[in-house]
């Protein structure tokens, strides 16, 4: 059978839905925009309702293919926005650092996932803007504290205007993905080392058939 070219542009070994949610504003849609084209706009319309991009990642010979939904943080499109909870693999909690009352809000959008997602789905917890330090609200120990508590896999804090720590977050949800479905991960491919994330699970191990990696605190 003559090929069309078309299977080997579309081939992926694994496909994983994620989904940002969070208070409006606090930069989501400026996150993914960075993630899948390279760019940052200044100006940024509100997402109305659900959007979705996807992007292809290279992780140890494997296609991974990310769909990250983009979600409205206002009220009037939570209805809308809960009916994309349950099919997604992983969830970023996203808030503004320069922002309190939207890291005040992070209990609720847990509970939501709780409501709503699926049982098994994977938490992350993104504090954006974090370029802009002297505007700073929360500290990243207090998003440190939250996500021990809460179970996340991974809090980081990133700056979609500069690239700073955008692409590492996805790369971790995809590594701990991959590594729940049993595929022994050699490199983790981001950098453990930095003051801005943190992986709460520490003191435990990838669980893998054929290779455990141990994951290193970072210092915050």
């Amino acid at each position: 059978m003559q090929s069309t070219g078309l299977e080997q542009e579309d081939y992926f070994d694994f496909l994983f839905k994620i989904i940002l949610i969070g208070d409006t504003d606090v930069g989501k849609t400026s996150v993914i925009q960075r993630f899948k084209t390279g760019n940052f706009s200044e100006r940024q319309q509100s997402t109305i309702g659900v959007d979705f991009i996807v992007r292809t990642l290279n992780i140890q010979g494997r296609k991974v293919k990310m769909q990250v939904w983009d979600t409205a943080g206002q009220e009037r499109f939570r209805t809308i926005t809960q009916s994309y909870y349950r099919s997604a693999h992983a969830a970023m909690i996203t808030y503004d650092i320069t922002r309190e009352s939207t890291f005040n809000s992070v209990p609720q959008w847990i509970r939501e996932m709780e409501q709503y997602g699926a049982a098994n789905v994977l938490l992350a917890l993104i504090g954006n803007k974090c370029d802009l330090e002297s505007e700073r609200q929360v500290e990243f120990n207090e998003a440190c504290t939250v996500a021990k508590q809460k179970g996340f896999v991974v809090a980081l804090e990133t700056s979609a205007k500069e690239a700073q720590n955008v692409d590492q977050a996805f790369i971790v949800m995809a590594h701990e993905l991959l590594a729940r479905n049993g595929l022994a991960v050699k490199e983790h491919g981001y950098h453990v080392d930095s003051p801005r994330i943190l992986l709460p699970s520490n003191t435990t191990t990838i669980n893998s058939p054929t290779n455990n990696v141990e994951k290193k605190p970072c210092q915050c």
